[in-house]
């Protein structure tokens, strides 16, 4: 479950900042219900995850969405997997290189879920108590679709793993953005300065498994789950996003700017 936002853990206020060591200590003025069917909200901050295949357009419309709310006001962390924790950047790099796959599929969840131990522990957690929105590209649905339907993995032995590291911090809100495996491919590829890792250098029909696990997560679990169409252009991308997150979950009013005569 490979995923390349462009830096680890970053506080956005405003405009995005360095995250502290622990994973930015962030607060938040929107906590309200979540609507729609979406899971129990906790009583402080809010936590949204990308997912979806390669080149499926996941980190641009991370940050977007990560703006728009500091427009609102809401103290934002953005992080992702594997990674977003000191320790969990050096697995990353271990999974990423290939190292770690002569091992197999189940090898490389294990390892998956120390880096995600390791990110909840360190940021996820913490940002969540202090009142921040998490934004993640990826978590524990792309262990799913990698290690799980492409990689064959016994959902009972992924259940497992998921169930001691991840517990009750589960996402409020999923947002799948949905690509046909050959245009995302391309698109990944066609990405300037950065070559094919562990996951992109698999074949088509990998990737197409892959899709096709995404969106039967998707269909199991409506009420956490929105798919997005990742073919359309970005700026459509982003609005559709930001209707399921206005919808989804409660947003605090837009800032209104001072007038002066």
């Amino acid at each position: 479950m490979p995923s390349r936002p462009s830096s680890p853990p970053r506080r956005v206020a405003g405009k995005p900042t360095p995250a502290s060591k622990a994973g930015g200590q962030a607060t938040s003025k929107a906590t309200g219900a979540v609507a729609g069917g979406a899971p129990a909200a906790r009583a402080h901050g809010r936590f949204i995850t990308f997912e979806g295949g390669e080149g499926a357009g996941k980190s641009t419309q991370l940050r977007r969405l990560a703006e728009k709310l500091a427009e609102r006001g809401v103290d934002v962390v953005t992080t992702r997997e594997p990674g977003g924790s000191p320790g969990a950047e050096i697995i990353r790099h271990v999974l990423l290189s290939g190292a770690a796959k002569p091992f197999g599929a189940f090898a490389e969840a294990a390892l998956f879920a120390a880096a995600r131990a390791d990110h909840l522990a360190v940021t996820i957690r913490p940002a969540l108590e202090r009142g921040a929105w998490v934004i993640c590209d990826r978590f524990a649905d792309s262990t799913r679709a990698y290690q799980g339907a492409a990689g064959h993995i016994e959902p009972a032995l992924l259940d497992a793993l998921e169930a001691a590291t991840v517990g009750d911090t589960r996402p409020d809100l999923t947002l799948l953005l949905d690509i046909p495996a050959e245009e995302g491919l391309a698109r990944a590829a066609a990405r300037s300065g950065v070559g094919a890792d562990r996951f992109e250098s698999e074949g088509l029909t990998f990737h197409r498994q892959l899709r096709d696990a995404f969106l039967a997560i998707a269909a199991r679990e409506p009420g956490r789950c929105v798919v997005i169409d990742g073919r359309k252009e970005p700026d459509i991308v982003t609005k559709a996003i930001w209707q399921a997150v206005s919808k989804r979950l409660s947003l605090p009013r837009a800032r209104r700017r001072s007038v002066r005569a």
